[in-house]
């Protein structure tokens, strides 16, 4: 059965309307693994910590468990990342676990000239958000995730969000129904 990835870096936990929508996308997939980064705390890596990941890279000693997240995502058939629009991107420990499951030979490798390939198993990544104002084409956040996808060999690459949520005077629920729509066409509803 095929896995989907969740991703949660929803900070605000159920008072989170791109959660809300993540919730709802999610609804139509069978087999859904979440990892909440609310949760999961986990703390960007210094040099201590990236030296000693690199000596277990060197040792082949994969079964460590800082190697976990990397092989979870790696394995997905799908990933979902649910993260708000936050100071042009999304909150900074989406940016920490992006560099938990960057690992060479787990998520990525690179050829014999040198270059980034490739090796996740999922052929979609989809990006839910949501703002309080309107990006207008400068979700730095997704355009990020396009890049780590593309890094990740992972081809396609969509977007949701519900836009302009505190501008006052906006009807938030027509913001939210525009983002269920795309939602629903993803879902192929």
């Amino acid at each position: 059965m095929p896995t989907t990835l969740f991703v949660n870096a929803c900070m605000r936990g159920a008072q989170s309307r791109t959660l809300e929508l993540c919730r709802e996308y999610l609804a139509a997939k069978q087999d859904v693994v979440e990892v909440d980064l609310s949760a999961l705390r986990l703390v960007p890596f210094d040099g201590a910590a990236a030296g000693h990941r690199y000596d277990l890279q060197k040792a082949g000693r994969w079964d460590d468990p800082v190697f976990d997240l990397a092989k979870q995502f790696s394995s997905a058939d799908e990933i979902v990342v649910g993260a708000p629009y936050w100071d042009l991107s999304f909150p900074a420990a989406l940016k920490t676990y992006i560099e938990h499951v960057s690992v060479c030979d787990i998520t990525f490798h690179y050829t014999e000239q040198g270059q980034a390939e490739g090796i996740c198993k999922a052929q979609t990544l989809t990006y839910i958000t949501s703002c309080g104002g309107f990006v207008e084409g400068a979700n730095f956040g997704y355009e990020y995730m396009c890049g780590i996808a593309s890094m990740f060999g992972i081809p396609e690459t969509r977007f949701v969000a519900a836009e302009g949520l505190d501008v006052v005077g906006m009807n938030v629920e027509d913001q939210m129904n525009k983002a269920r729509s795309i939602i629903a066409k993803l879902n192929g509803r």
